[in-house]
């Protein structure tokens, strides 16, 4: 406007950007349920400290009238923030701009911020949600994609990287998200996937919508894509505001310390009487994460996904830790492919963040049958092996009951380098269960009795009293200590205040081949 001043220039561009895409496209996304890419920062960032980089910017399409639709940001709010007074960098997709379509310049503005956390130091969080690419545009949108998957990569064990999926992630948008740390998801708002519902039907003649190819509930229990699901995109703020709460700024710094009145030498009786006489009977794992943590510090990731192995993040008199522990509750916490993928894929996020792993270990052997030899259990499991086997955090390992077979070694034993092995009283340490070894070594002394029964109860009582119990371990230094269950959690305090200065250099290559 000619008569305007320049002050009045800025005022009224500002409260242009504002708006994105204008009024009915934002009560459009109200009425989905959704918020706009600016509500969500503030839902999400400490009241006050977003301050706003590239609001001005527009694309610079000229083909098929673009250059007649220029908004302001152009589908992208992009800045730094603080969240809970620590600084973060971050982005938030304008689904009332052109969908949120990633342009030339929406991806510039992303990997401006990308690159300004790498430098600072700073987690980088996005909030996506977008049609894909922009068409109209071609290749230079797929490039701007690149670009983002190229910094990903390159951030990736350097800082923390948060994905929020808060609307559609088609095609080549899921990439981004999938090479981050952690992925968050809304019920029934967001989706996954890499072909879309028509191009399924017309390849595979498959009727499926959205959701069910790639919704939350999807990717939180069948694909092991997400991490987390929330019903709301408020939730889903607060969710990634306390997951942060766990996360060193990068990896040079350790994760947030917070005092805590729990006593450190806090005793559960629980504990002694949670694990079955029975060792086929199952128990509830997290029941161990709930009273040996601080109290109300259990964080779990996944939990619907490959249930049998229990991750997540917690805290042990201030410290943060990561829990790695076994479920005997689903599948008698047997060892598979997705929860050995899992489990690879968590403590090798811990390690590279300084984020000590603790590990409660109760596995009978790796799933058997020829669908899991069939699909690479040894491969999957190999990388589970290979994750605990890599790691240089403090690592310290509770047997609570069963420890058999290579899974008692994949489980950080002292045999891969675990800082401190312990045993509760019950604990069984063997190759196999006592039924199935006397059968095996006494095969032809049972085949030749006269009452096998008999034989065999009695070799299996023999090799009970032999092996199924944590004393041939201990007297071989296998495991450091048997310790009373209701102690736990004052042991494993103590052992992580000693352990906050361990050092272990590793060998002088590039990089190792994980057995992907």
């Amino acid at each position: 406007m000619a008569d305007e001043s320049p002050k009045e220039r800025l005022l009224r561009l500002r409260e242009e950007t504002l708006l994105g895409g204008g009024e009915e496209r934002i009560a459009a996304q109200h009425a989905k349920g959704k918020l706009t890419a600016r509500e969500r920062i503030d839902f999400l960032v400490d009241e006050g400290s977003f301050v706003e980089l590239d609001r001005f910017v527009t694309h610079r399409c000229t083909d098929f009238g673009m250059e007649k639709q220029k908004i302001l940001g152009d589908g992208v709010v992009t800045g730094h923030a603080q969240i809970n007074g620590r600084p973060v960098y971050l982005f938030s997709q304008d689904f009332t701009v052109f969908g949120g379509s990633l342009s030339e310049t929406q991806s510039e503005k992303i990997c401006k911020v990308m690159d300004m956390a790498s430098k600072v130091g700073v987690p980088v969080l996005g909030l996506n949600d977008s049609g894909g690419a922009r068409i109209q545009e071609g290749v230079q949108s797929l490039g701007g994609y690149a670009e983002i998957f190229w910094r990903n990569t390159r951030a990736s064990g350097v800082i923390p990287q948060l994905s929020a999926v808060l609307g559609p992630c088609a095609g080549g948008a899921v990439y981004s998200p999938a090479i981050t740390d952690f992925i968050l998801m809304v019920e029934g708002n967001s989706y996954m996937h890499i072909t879309g519902p028509d191009v399924v039907k017309t390849v595979t003649h498959e009727d499926v919508t959205s959701e069910d190819l790639g919704g939350a509930e999807v990717h939180c229990s069948k694909s092991g894509v997400a991490h987390f699901s929330t019903p709301d995109d408020k939730s889903c703020m607060n969710l990634m505001r306390r997951l942060l709460g766990y996360l060193p700024l990068n990896n040079a710094e350790d994760p947030p310390f917070v005092p805590t009145d729990d006593p450190s030498d806090r005793r559960e009786s629980a504990l002694d009487s949670l694990v079955p006489d029975d060792a086929q009977k199952p128990y509830d794992i997290t029941r161990v994460m709930d009273l040996v943590l601080d109290q109300g510090s259990w964080l779990e990731v996944q939990a619907a996904f490959a249930r049998n192995l229990v991750v997540g993040f917690g805290r042990l008199g201030g410290r943060v830790v990561g829990i790695v522990a076994n479920q005997p509750a689903v599948l008698a916490g047997c060892l598979d492919i997705e929860a050995s993928e899992k489990g690879a894929r968590f403590i090798r996020f811990c390690d590279a963040f300084n984020i000590p792993i603790v590990t409660f270990e109760d596995v009978p052997g790796f799933l058997p049958g020829t669908d899991q030899e069939h699909h690479g259990i040894i491969r999957h499991g190999a990388k589970l092996l290979y994750a605990y086997c890599e790691a240089t955090v403090p690592k310290m390992t509770v047997i609570t009951r069963k420890a058999y077979g290579g899974a008692y070694d994949v489980m950080a034993s002292k045999h891969i380098r675990a800082d401190v092995n312990v045993a509760w009283p019950g604990a069984m340490i063997a190759v196999m269960g006592a039924a199935g070894a006397a059968k095996i070594i006494h095969r032809r002394e049972i085949a030749a009795a006269e009452d096998p029964g008999t034989v065999e109860a009695e070799r299996t009582t023999e090799y009970e009293e032999t092996f199924n119990n944590p004393y041939r371990a201990a007297a071989r230094g296998f495991v450091d200590d048997v310790i009373e269950a209701s102690a736990t959690r004052p042991y494993l305090i103590r052992a992580l205040e000693l352990l906050a200065s361990k050092h272990e250099p590793g060998p002088l290559r590039k990089h190792g081949n994980i057995p992907l």
